[in-house]
């Protein structure tokens, strides 16, 4: 996989803050359909698409199916196999279904939980810069120190998919001028 196919199409979503996660109102989450070549190869070509594009700490496996987010790191999961529904911004956020070629975009703070997956679901994910993210939930103890993270991550500078030329970045520049 030299490249992400032409046939990509971007869904954007925004979540404010629900009153139990902080969700990101100023960047938004980004749906790629289609930026990956499903196949056996998928997950492999997917670690080093992201890897060359800056987000490493790549790491294999599923999404959880508790509301989690994190305040120290955006994050990036590229779908190689299988499909997964994901609500997305809390209890009151929006269910997405994600199939083999997706890639989802999740700004700090953005709440995320597998509400359902096939059997052969495997997900990249990774992190810019290779940072480790922290792991918060909906609780209480976790808003007030993730209130203060959240708007101190630094915008990556590629985009996991598209690297220097990627709408990621324009859009999420866009968003922190707003």
């Amino acid at each position: 996989m030299s490249s992400p196919p032409e046939a990509v199409t971007i869904e954007e979503h925004l979540f404010a803050d629900d009153g139990h996660v902080p969700n990101n109102l100023s960047l938004p989450l980004i749906v790629y359909r289609g930026a990956l070549q499903a196949g056996p190869r998928c997950a492999v070509e997917c670690e080093r698409l992201f890897a060359e594009n800056g987000w490493g700490a790549a790491w294999r496996n599923g999404i959880y199916v508790h509301h989690h987010y994190h305040s120290t790191a955006h994050e990036v999961l590229g779908i190689a196999a299988g499909s997964v529904r994901v609500l997305l911004g809390g209890e009151t956020g929006k269910t997405v279904e994600l199939r083999a070629g997706d890639v989802v975009v999740i700004p700090a703070g953005v709440a995320h939980k597998n509400e359902g997956a096939s059997p052969d679901l495997v997900v990249v994910g990774a992190y810019p810069d290779g940072k480790s993210p922290d792991m918060c939930g909906p609780a209480a103890q976790h808003r007030q120190r993730a209130l203060r993270n959240i708007p101190e991550v630094p915008l990556p500078s590629l985009d996991p998919v598209f690297g220097k030329l990627g709408p990621l970045l324009k859009r999420w520049a866009a968003g922190c001028r707003g």
